[in-house]
């Protein structure tokens, strides 16, 4: 049976998400922790408050990247800043239908609604409908506020739960520029849970800074080429008033106590500062796929 209950209760077995009922974190809390209680924040930063100061939550459900709409503003930036560590991946095959109240109709949409990441991941369709398009906090909180505003010209774009709880009806159903979207989310708690290394493929997150040295970034991430170890994701992003001051996001596959991995890190360590682990944690099944 579905878990709609978004109050909070039991901190130990409640997992905080961005969005409202219905949104695509939602779903992905139902599918990967099914008996936790899924808590409802309005920001990420709620989210993350959530877990990290407040005591609402033992877990956050936060949304990463998406294969259509790249990585999830805000969330490199509150990474770092925060005292908490990924424990988990999970990967959702993304389904958005374009919702609107009882009595309208698809020619007679002039505008539709969504986050930001859903709008991109369905700006070919969009395109064809040729509806001005207004981004909003999350997909069901758009479902959320059409079904209040009950103006059939103007639509949402949300996964189908949230047309569901809202009672809205489906214009148009796989809505996705491309099927098989996906979104990959991490699980963030208080504490660091490193897993066995012996127990299967591991992702090590973490961030860093390199030093002003001539080729520096060259020679911080030389350490994982000669060492044989698989750099799956460096993403730099700017930090501080100063745009000349980069940080660098970064997961291997591997884990810290594996030889290889102790000594790339060495390496990075000589050549970088600021150097911190973000989290070590098992490599989801969807990555052999």
């Amino acid at each position: 049976m579905t878990n709609t209950n978004h109050e909070a209760g039991n901190p130990a077995t409640t997992i905080a998400y961005q969005g409202v009922a219905g949104a695509n974190s939602h779903i992905a809390c139902q599918g990967a922790f099914p008996e936790m209680v899924p808590l409802a924040c309005a920001t990420f930063e709620d989210a993350f408050a959530a877990v990290e100061t407040d005591g609402k939550a033992a877990l956050a459900m936060i949304p990463i990247e998406n294969s259509l709409g790249g990585r999830v503003a805000d969330i490199h930036h509150l990474l770092p800043e925060s005292s908490l560590y990924i424990i988990r991946e999970h990967y959702l095959e993304v389904q958005y239908q374009l919702l609107a109240v009882r009595d309208a109709t698809l020619d007679g949409l002039v505008e539709v609604r969504s986050h930001a990441q859903a709008l991109a991941q369905c700006r070919e369709q969009l395109a064809q409908l040729g509806v001005s398009t207004v981004a909003r906090a999350d997909t069901a909180g758009s479902a959320l506020e059409i079904a209040e505003l009950g103006d059939p010209t103007i639509g949402a774009l949300a996964p189908p739960l949230a047309g569901e709880i809202y009672n809205l009806q489906v214009l148009r159903s796989r809505f996705e520029d491309r099927i098989g979207n996906t979104t990959r989310f991490v699980v963030l708690s208080r504490a660091r849970r490193d897993p066995d290394p012996n127990d299967g493929p591991c992702i090590t997150s973490f961030i860093f800074q390199v030093r002003s040295v001539p080729a520096a970034l060259y020679k911080a991430m030389g350490g994982f080429a000669t060492n044989g170890v698989n750099i799956t994701k460096l993403e730099s992003y700017t930090s501080g008033d100063r745009f000349s001051v980069a940080r660098f996001y970064a997961e291997i596959e591997g884990h810290p106590a594996d030889p290889a991995v102790a000594l790339a890190f060495e390496e990075l360590n000589y050549f970088s500062k600021n150097v911190r682990v973000l989290g070590v944690f098992p490599a989801a099944a969807y990555r052999s796929q």
